[in-house]
């Protein structure tokens, strides 16, 4: 089954770690698709996932923030509100969707996919330029965690 949420170099920002966290986001969000076309999946694991959408929006944009406050970004203020918006607008729909108020249908999927790329292709790929230039390292050297984004 063709994904809902494709990822391409294009989307990329040039940061290994903030790349695989993004496909990450994309995984979920691709998840959350499949479970509404499919006829044989439950509410309950719909709302499993959109779960998870949210811890994992919640943790991938406070290690953004945290890399912002080391380099000193200066669009921290400005970026930072944009989570604060995008994390409430996740955290409405999943409160509805727990609650049985809203549907799941394609056309919050059709949001979720754009809210992500479009922050991504953005307001992302703003900040990347600037981190790397203040060292953080593009791609893993090293297989653990902290070798990730400091090795």
């Amino acid at each position: 089954m063709k994904a809902f949420f494709e990822w391409n170099e294009e989307i990329s920002v040039g940061i290994q770690e903030i790349d695989e966290q993004h496909k990450q986001l994309i995984n979920i969000i691709n998840r959350l698709y499949h479970s509404i076309i499919r006829q044989d999946i439950n509410k309950e694991v719909v709302k499993e996932i959109l779960n998870e959408l949210v811890e994992y929006t919640i943790i991938h944009f406070a290690v953004e923030e945290s890399l912002f406050r080391i380099f000193s970004y200066p669009d921290y203020e400005k970026h930072k509100q944009q989570h604060t918006e995008l994390t409430q607008q996740v955290m409405d729909i999943n409160y509805k969707i727990q609650n049985e108020t809203e549907e799941l249908s394609l056309e919050l999927m059709a949001f979720l996919r754009k809210w992500l790329k479009n922050h991504i292709m953005v307001s992302d790929k703003r900040y990347a330029p600037f981190l790397i230039k203040q060292g953080i390292n593009p791609t893993w050297k090293k297989k653990s965690w902290i070798g990730k984004i400091w090795g």
